[in-house]
């Protein structure tokens, strides 16, 4: 972070109560409004979703591997624009999303540091000829998957991934078998 980043504080209903410097959220486990994107894309039959590995230097959650993109809207932003706005910056991707859903989560880190949040699910599709480029601050490796593989990978060694990413993937999933 450069800049300070804020976070729009929730009510457990998602309702805005205020604004808070995005590290002041996570030190004091404030409860605010984040998002999680998840990308597809078809290989063949193959229906693969693109993973990253978080940036080293990360405050929580370092070297983790989790859904697409993850990060906050802005005060006075819509969910969906943010969404947009985050996989350009961390991921070179220009994609029209869909908001597949939102659950709450509380993690706590070694650190002292907590995810308390409403965590909206966005999700799109590319194609295979799509450039993926990954912004070094925010992304140490990126790789495909297929679900299947994601949810053995996730009981197998859960901790290699970030807290929230098996709730956020369910949430996917219903959306996707139901639209």
């Amino acid at each position: 972070m450069t800049a300070t980043e804020y976070v729009i504080l929730v009510n457990e209903q998602d309702q805005p109560i205020g604004i808070a410097e995005k590290l002041d959220a996570h030190e004091k486990n404030l409860l605010h409004r984040a998002f999680s994107v998840f990308i597809f894309r078809r290989q063949g039959d193959v229906l693969e979703l693109l993973l990253q590995q978080r940036a080293l230097h990360k405050y929580h959650s370092p070297g983790l591997w989790t859904n697409t993109c993850c990060s906050h809207p802005r005060p006075g932003e819509a969910m969906i624009a943010a969404g947009e706005r985050r996989l350009r910056e961390e991921m070179g991707l220009a994609v029209a999303l869909k908001e597949a859903g939102q659950f709450h989560y509380n993690a706590h880190f070694s650190n002292g540091l907590s995810e308390n949040e409403i965590d909206h699910v966005l999700v799109g599709t590319i194609t295979p000829e799509d450039k993926i480029k990954p912004n070094a601050e925010e992304v140490h490796a990126y790789r495909w998957v297929t679900v299947k593989e994601l949810r053995r990978e996730l009981e197998a060694s859960p901790e290699q991934f970030t807290p929230w990413l098996a709730k956020a993937l369910e949430i996917v999933m219903l959306f996707t078998v139901s639209s």
